[in-house]
C-alpha cells in the first residue's frame, strides 16, 4: 500500500479547502456581528499556503522515508495547528512541524517512530487535527518535529456481528467510519461535534464526548480491545466483553493523549442503526425552569440520546428564535422498539417545569425513516452544531473559543454565575466587550457537563495575549468553583496548568513512570499531561 492523497482540508478554517466560505459570506457576517457587539469587525485577508514564509524545515528526509514524508508549505501549515485555526487566518505560523508523515501501514509507521526516536526529534500522533487546547500544536524550543498524520489508516477491517463489535483502523474520520459500517446495517453511532473532522484514534486518545447526551457519553463505553504502537514495542489488549483483571489497560491508553503510544486500530462495540426514532422541541421562558427540567429528567433514567438545553443566547443565534426563550432538545432512539413512551415521559416532566412544547414540535417515527430532527428549532440547531458556524467566524479575525467542563446539580446555579461573570469581565477587559453563551452537551444524573462559546473583537497583534486572559479567567473560575478543567475536550497543553491542580500528585508520578516505559527518550507530545523529562 502507497501514500493515497486525500481531500484538501482548510488551513485556516474548519473543513475542507472547497468548503471555505466566499469573501462576500464572510463580509455579511462581519456585518452581522459588528452590529451585534457594538464594535466594527473588518475581515482579515486570508493567506493562501504557497504564499507563507514559514520557517525552513530543520530535518533531512532520508530516502526510504521519502515517499510519505513531506515538507511543503500546504502540509506544514496545515499541522501547525488543531481547530486554533484563527492564527492561520491571520497568517501566523511561528513554529510549524519540521516534516509531516503520511505512513500507509504499520511497516512504515514503524519505521517512521524508530527515525525519530533514533534522532530524538519530538513526534506529535496526528488524527483530524480538531483539537482545541493544543493538543497536536508543536511545542516551542523543543528541536526538530514531526507530526504523524494517522489519515492512511482509514479502513474498517473486520466486522463481528455475532459480538456486535468492529476492527476499524484509527485514522478513520467519522463519516467515512460510518459509510464504511452502514451496509452490514451498523452504526458507532459516536458523534462529537468535530465529528466530520476527526478520527477514531483521536477519540480514544482524548476521550471524546458523543452523540449520546445520557448513557453512553464518552467514548470510553465503545472501545472493547486497543493495539498501540510505543517506541518500546506494541501494547495490543485482549478482545473481551469486561474483565476484573487488575487496571484495564485499555483504560491506560483512553485519554493518554498520544504521549504513551500511537493508536493504530481497535475492537469498537458497534449496534444496529436506529429504525425508531422520536424528538421533541420545548420552550422555556427562563433558562433556570429548562435546566431543572433536564435534570429531573436525567435523573428519571429514561437515558435520551438527546437531551441538550441552549441557553437565550445560543438559542437565538442557532435557530433565529431571538424571544428570550431557552431551547431543549429531547431525542430517543432504538433499533427495535418504538420510542413514543419515553418522550411522553420526557415531555410530561418538562411540562411541570412549566416547558412549552406544541404538537408539531414533537415528531415519531416508528420505523418509516421519517426524518425526525431536520426542520422546525431542532433542523436549525443541528445544521449549526454539525457545521459549526460553517467556518464564517473564523474568517473574521474575532477572538474566538470554547470551553466545557462538568458540575454536580448542587453547584450548577452558583457555578454558572461565576463563570458567566469572570469570563464577560475578561471579554469586556481585553477586547471592549464580546458575547457568551451556554449548552448542556451531555447530562448526567449527578450534575451537566455545561459548554461555553465566547466571541470577541481582535487588537491587532495582541491575539495571544487576549486568548490567554480569557481562557485563564474562566479556567480559574472552573476550578475555584469547583468544575473540572475539561469534560470531553482533553488537556493538551492549554489546560495543562488546570489539570495539574485536579488531578492527584501520585497519579501524575505514576503517568510519568508509564511514559518512561513506553517512550524513553520522551520523543511523544511533550508537554502534554504531565511534564516533560
Amino acid at each position: 500500500m502507497s501514500f493515497v492523497e486525500k481531500p484538501k482540508r482548510s488551513i485556516w478554517t474548519w473543513g475542507y479547502q472547497q468548503d471555505e466560505p466566499t469573501n462576500s459570506e464572510r463580509q455579511k457576517h462581519a456585518a452581522e456581528l459588528s452590529k451585534k457587539i457594538g464594535i466594527e469587525i473588518i475581515p482579515p485577508k486570508i493567506p493562501l499556503a504557497h504564499e507563507l514564509n514559514l520557517r525552513t524545515s530543520r530535518i533531512k528526509i532520508p530516502d526510504n522515508l521519502s515517499s510519505y514524508c513531506f515538507t511543503d508549505n500546504y502540509e506544514r501549515s496545515l499541522h501547525s495547528y488543531g481547530a486554533e485555526r484563527e492564527l492561520a487566518a491571520l497568517g501566523k505560523f511561528p513554529n510549524p512541524p519540521d516534516v509531516v508523515a503520511h505512513p500507509s501501514n504499520e511497516d512504515e509507521l514503524a519505521e517512521i517512530l524508530d527515525w525519530c526516536d533514533r534522532y530524538n526529534y519530538v513526534t506529535i500522533p496526528y488524527g483530524g487535527g480538531s483539537s482545541v487546547v493544543g493538543g497536536v500544536t508543536p511545542p516551542e524550543d523543543k528541536g526538530p518535529i514531526v507530526t504523524i498524520d494517522m489519515d492512511q489508516f482509514d479502513q474498517v477491517l473486520e466486522i463481528d456481528e455475532i459480538s456486535r463489535t468492529a476492527k476499524i483502523q484509527a485514522g478513520i474520520y467519522g463519516p467515512e467510519l460510518e459509510r464504511q459500517l452502514k451496509p452490514s446495517g451498523h452504526t458507532l453511532r459516536h458523534y462529537p461535534q468535530s465529528f466530520v473532522e476527526s478520527t477514531l484514534g483521536g477519540w480514544i486518545a482524548t476521550r471524546s464526548g458523543g452523540h449520546y447526551a445520557t448513557n453512553h457519553t464518552h467514548i470510553d463505553e465503545f472501545v472493547e480491545s486497543l493495539k498501540m504502537i510505543t517506541p518500546s514495542g506494541w501494547w495490543e489488549s485482549r478482545r473481551l466483553p469486561g474483565s476484573g483483571a487488575g487496571p484495564n489497560p485499555d483504560r491506560i491508553i483512553i485519554g493518554s493523549e498520544g504521549i504513551l503510544g500511537i493508536i493504530t486500530e481497535a475492537w469498537m462495540r458497534i449496534q444496529k442503526r436506529p429504525q425508531y426514532r422520536a424528538t421533541a422541541a420545548v420552550m422555556f421562558n427562563s433558562w433556570e425552569n429548562g435546566y431543572d427540567a433536564v435534570r429531573q429528567i436525567a435523573q428519571a433514567k429514561l437515558w435520551p440520546s438527546n437531551l441538550r438545553i441552549l441557553d437565550p443566547d445560543l438559542t437565538a443565534d442557532s435557530t433565529g428564535i431571538d424571544n428570550g426563550m431557552s431551547l431543549l432538545i429531547i431525542g430517543f432512539e432504538s433499533s427495535d422498539l418504538s420510542q413514543k413512551w419515553p418522550l411522553d415521559q420526557a415531555i410530561e416532566i418538562a411540562k411541570s417545569c412549566n416547558g412549552i412544547v406544541t404538537d408539531d414540535n414533537i415528531i415519531i417515527d416508528d420505523g418509516t425513516g421519517a426524518p425526525t430532527g431536520r426542520g422546525g428549532a431542532i433542523g436549525a440547531w443541528r445544521n449549526a452544531f454539525i457545521n459549526v458556524g460553517g467556518g464564517l467566524t473564523a474568517g473574521l479575525g474575532m477572538v474566538t473559543g470554547t470551553f466545557e467542563t462538568a458540575i454536580t446539580w448542587d453547584k450548577w446555579p452558583e457555578f454558572d454565575k461565576k463563570v458567566r461573570e469572570a469570563t464577560q469581565a475578561a471579554l469586556n477587559d481585553v477586547c471592549g466587550g464580546g458575547t457568551l453563551n451556554c449548552r448542556f452537551t451531555h447530562v448526567y444524573p449527578d450534575g451537566p457537563a455545561p459548554y461555553y462559546t465566547y466571541v470577541g473583537n481582535y487588537k491587532k497583534d495582541g491575539y495571544f495575549e487576549q486568548q490567554d486572559a480569557i481562557k485563564k479567567a474562566a479556567s480559574d473560575a472552573i476550578m475555584s468553583a469547583g468544575g473540572t478543567i475539561t469534560h470531553h475536550h482533553a488537556v493538551g497543553r492549554l489546560h495543562k496548568p488546570w489539570y495539574d491542580v485536579e488531578r492527584p500528585e501520585l497519579f501524575a508520578e505514576s503517568l510519568k513512570a508509564m511514559k518512561k516505559v513506553c517512550d524513553p527518550s520522551g520523543i511523544l507530545n511533550p508537554g502534554v499531561l504531565i511534564d516533560p523529562a
